[in-house]
């Protein structure tokens, strides 16, 4: 699936020359800008250059604020990662902002009170919302896609998410698939879902996204790989969905007459998970990598980890074992 918008074609050469300059608000600029809109732009980047300002002051507090213990709502300011890549979640749920010359893409929306957040974090950076064209997601639990009903309001995107993930956005509830679902609270109904396909490639200008399915903490969890670069610096983004084995008192993994093939597709995830391209892992839960050791003013540890992906399948593996061996009534080790 190509991502298209008829807005977009023939760059004005003043267009050109401010998409030149080193300011994210620029890729949001039409393609055929004229000089009044091309002021317009110009304007708008002095407006990103002081919110990066405000922004940058404000880091510091929210690095001291951001931790693994942090709650699902607790407000972080937005800051670029790599590239065109951009934090814009909170402390405690990721929500990622890509931003392309062809408009920009969402993956997550946070709780319901975190798509809020979210909308302002976007704002904060200087981007404009009828920007964001489409609207992706990592699995479908109230926590991380609660806030995309709200988002998908305000920025008028589409929403795209694999089978069975697609089927509960749109009704706002889960089903027994769900290892979590006696557990997992209602969400509002989200419009205009369309689904994906395993492997499917999403394109915007340069941009080739690419959705993996990864099932196994939800049935429909998706991960995302794609590449970011400054200058001539590129990374490879892997944004890798939970990998927890969790469930309600209900669900047992090991129960194949119940769940016929989840197990195995969950060990096949793990195994897909180990091979991703993966420069720099950022997961939906940023303490399930340690995202805040990594990442902002007080950063201790280096944002880039090219084994960063297989550690992080491995630690998924010992949970699943440590969680079938709780299922089969031996202690764990």
């Amino acid at each position: 699936m190509t991502i298209r918008n008829s807005s977009f074609t023939l760059l004005s050469p003043l267009t050109a020359l401010l998409l030149s300059m080193p300011n994210p608000l620029l890729a949001a600029a039409p393609a055929n800008a004229s000089a009044s809109v091309a002021a317009s732009v110009a304007a708008s980047v002095a407006t990103s250059a002081a919110a990066s300002v405000a922004t940058s002051a404000t880091a510091a507090k929210a690095d001291a604020a951001c931790s693994d213990e942090s709650g699902w709502d607790d407000p972080a300011p937005p800051r670029k990662v790599f590239g065109n890549t951009w934090y814009v979640g909170t402390c405690g749920i990721t929500a990622l902002l890509i931003t392309t010359p062809k408009g920009h893409i969402l993956i997550d929306g946070g709780t319901e009170t975190g798509g809020k957040l979210i909308e302002a974090n976007i704002r904060a950076l200087g981007f404009s919302l009828r920007d964001v064209r489409q609207i992706l997601i990592s699995h479908e639990h109230h926590d991380h896609v609660g806030g995309v009903a709200h988002l998908q309001r305000v920025t008028g995107a589409s929403v795209h998410a694999l089978r069975p993930a697609d089927a509960v956005l749109r009704s706002g509830k889960s089903t027994r698939e769900d290892p979590q679902f006696l557990e997992l609270k209602p969400m509002a109904p989200v419009a205009n879902v369309q689904p994906l396909k395993d492997g499917q490639v999403l394109q915007a200008g340069d941009l080739n996204l690419t959705v993996h399915a990864t099932p196994g903490h939800t049935p429909g969890s998706s991960s995302w790989t794609w590449q970011s670069c400054e200058g001539t610096q590129c990374r490879q983004m892997a944004y890798v969905d939970s990998l927890t084995a969790i469930s309600d008192d209900v669900f047992h993994y090991s129960n194949e007459r119940a769940h016929p093939g989840y197990l195995a597709a969950f060990r096949q995830t793990l195994k897909k998970v180990a091979q991703l391209p993966c420069d720099i892992l950022i997961t939906p839960h940023p303490a399930a990598s340690g995202l805040w050791e990594r990442f902002g003013e007080k950063a201790t540890k280096p944002l880039q980890d090219a084994q960063a992906c297989r550690d992080y399948a491995a630690r998924g593996m010992a949970g699943l074992e440590k969680r079938l061996l709780k299922e089969r009534g031996k202690k764990p080790l």
